[in-house]
């Protein structure tokens, strides 16, 4: 039995069951659509400044034109900047040009920035200052010709916008000293292409318009090969999935998510963007008290965000006495959402929160709940027009309702394939079924719900950590003998991490040395949060360690 477009709920009754002729050839073409249409409408806005629709469209054009003064079609360039007035910029004018997006993560090591600079090819980057040390270690082992730095308050500008750097530079140390020659600043690059002519480059809706890295559904960092077709797509799905609640050039969405992660980039930054919303940046979500005092500025409409960051605000002083009068309603995703959070979610700012279900490699929406949505359900939704999803079996057999499997999807966001890696593609796209190596089952309204998640991934404040890339990052130091990873719950961000060690005998490894080599070999959110030293690990009798006795 295949589970293809249950439509037997009445909401979804209602929903087209295919998203018809998409309307763009591109992601530029989508994008530039918007700014002609809402050309004197704000776009983005950022610590109080904001930029117009048509000066979105004037400023890309700008940076477009730079990188064609010293790119060719199809190269490959990098974005390695937090939510900036800089970074949709910087998107328009790489798709503009006729090149592709790969989106960075700042706080990425030495050691995983550089695979990811040399596996996509990137020509160039643009980095924020406060992470550019991390470039200067590695960029001479790099095909990067040239390197654009960027600072918080440089679109900012004037008074404010300087008085930030210098406060951010000077009085923070938020922003450790390196040496990288020959760069140029953001402004410098946009002056550059305001003297030369561009030509918008016309792409197919077949041509990769982003490289978004992810460890997929195993294993280490892949990048996944994203058309125009494939987030055209995704923004038309979704877009019948809401249009009822939204309206032109009237909404106002708070941006907290990153937009180098996939689910604000396509949401946030491509979906609002084709209604002329009015995107509100926020750079440092972790500013918990900072946040509720933007967001109390604004009489904001829709949110996007993780488990994590809905909790973070609830305890916050202040959010409960926001005004939610103009609130319509609230899209979670990136880690399950949490009953007891969307209860007092709901309670406090009176929206539902909806739940919603992607990979970086469905582009990433495959099903959400229902817009607006009464009430909580527990469920990660119906799948989105066009898009079918389905349990099956170990061998690939398709299950029946309440039965439990991996979660199966086909659709047009489906990606084309991991860059470089046809093994790995084929292993997670079989039959035309992506392999999403999560275990779901659907009810017998053709609700989806995640009932776990295949193999030992483990989600931390909703990204993925695969335990092979810990193991071998903690693997390097000289004390470790063998070690493995495990995901344990934890309130605060879904799942920690817990590192068992073997260590050399007689040496003094401690928990701290542990902590302290991971933390140089690893993004944050990875660092193994608990270790735990062992004179052995369990293992099967092909000598394979087994971690699920470890998390038992």
């Amino acid at each position: 039995m295949s589970q293809n477009k249950p439509w037997i709920d009445q909401y979804a009754a209602g929903v087209p069951a295919e998203v018809g002729t998409l309307k763009y050839n591109s992601v530029a073409d989508m994008l530039l659509t918007a700014c002609d249409k809402y050309k004197d409408q704000p776009s983005f806005e950022n610590f109080g400044k904001s930029i117009t629709y048509g000066e979105l469209d004037q400023l890309s054009a700008q940076f477009a034109a730079f990188l064609q003064s010293k790119f060719k079609t199809g190269d490959s360039i990098a974005l390695m900047m937090p939510n900036v007035l800089q970074y949709p910029i910087a998107v328009l004018g790489v798709l503009r040009a006729g090149m592709v997006v790969t989106n960075v993560n700042p706080l990425y090591t030495p050691r995983e920035l550089k695979h990811q600079l040399n596996d996509s090819e990137a020509k160039a980057i643009v980095v924020i200052e406060n992470t550019a040390c991390t470039l200067a270690e590695v960029i001479e082992e790099t095909g990067v010709e040239t390197v654009i730095t960027a600072t918080i308050g440089e679109m900012i500008g004037g008074i404010k916008g300087g008085l930030m750097n210098f406060v951010i530079k000077h009085v923070k140390k938020m922003v450790p000293a390196f040496s990288i020659a020959g760069t140029i600043t953001f402004k410098q690059a946009l002056n550059q292409g305001k003297m030369l002519k561009h030509t918008d480059v016309e792409r197919s809706l077949d041509d990769i318009a982003f490289l978004q890295y992810t460890g997929g559904t195993t294993g280490v960092s892949k990048g996944a090969m994203l058309t125009n077709r494939n987030l055209v797509a995704n923004v038309a799905q979704v877009e019948h999935w809401i249009k009822s609640e939204i309206n032109d050039a009237q909404e106002v969405v708070i941006t907290a998510l990153p937009l180098y992660h996939i689910f604000a980039l396509t949401a946030n930054c491509l979906t609002f963007s084709t209604y002329g919303a009015h995107n509100i940046l926020i750079t440092n979500p972790r500013d918990m008290k900072g946040f509720v005092k933007e967001l109390s500025k604004h009489q904001f409409t829709v949110m996007t965000g993780v488990n994590t960051l809905f909790n973070g605000l609830l305890i916050t002083e202040g959010f409960k006495d926001l005004d939610f009068s103009k609130f319509k309603f609230t899209l979670g995703g990136g880690m399950a959402v949490q009953k007891d959070t969307a209860l007092r979610w709901k309670e406090v700012t009176g929206s539902t929160l909806a739940e919603a279900y992607g990979l970086t490699e469905t582009s990433p929406a495959a099903c959400i709940n229902p817009i607006p949505l009464k009430e909580y359900n527990g469920t990660i939704g119906l799948p989105l027009p066009s898009t079918d999803c389905q349990i099956q079996d170990d061998d690939g057999n398709p299950l029946g309702v309440g039965e439990p499997g991996e979660l199966c999807i086909k659709g047009p966001q489906v990606m084309l394939g991991y860059l470089k890696r046809p093994d790995e593609t084929s292993k997670t796209i079989v039959d035309g079924w992506l392999k999403t190596g999560d275990v779901a089952c659907m009810d017998e309204k053709g609700y989806f719900k995640i009932v776990d998640r295949k193999k030992d991934m483990i989600l931390v404040s909703g990204f993925n950590v695969y335990p092979n890339e810990i193991e071998d990052a903690a693997c390097l130091h000289p004390h470790i003998v063998e070690c493995a990873a495990v995901g344990l719950k934890d309130e605060k961000s879904g799942e920690i991490v817990k590192l068992f060690v073997v260590k050399v005998t007689e040496c003094d490894l401690d928990e701290a040395a542990v902590k302290a080599h991971c933390r140089d070999n690893l993004t944050g959110y990875k660092v193994p949060k608990i270790i735990e030293f062992r004179d052995d690990l369990p293992k099967s009798n092909v000598g394979k360690i087994l971690r699920k006795d470890l998390r038992e």
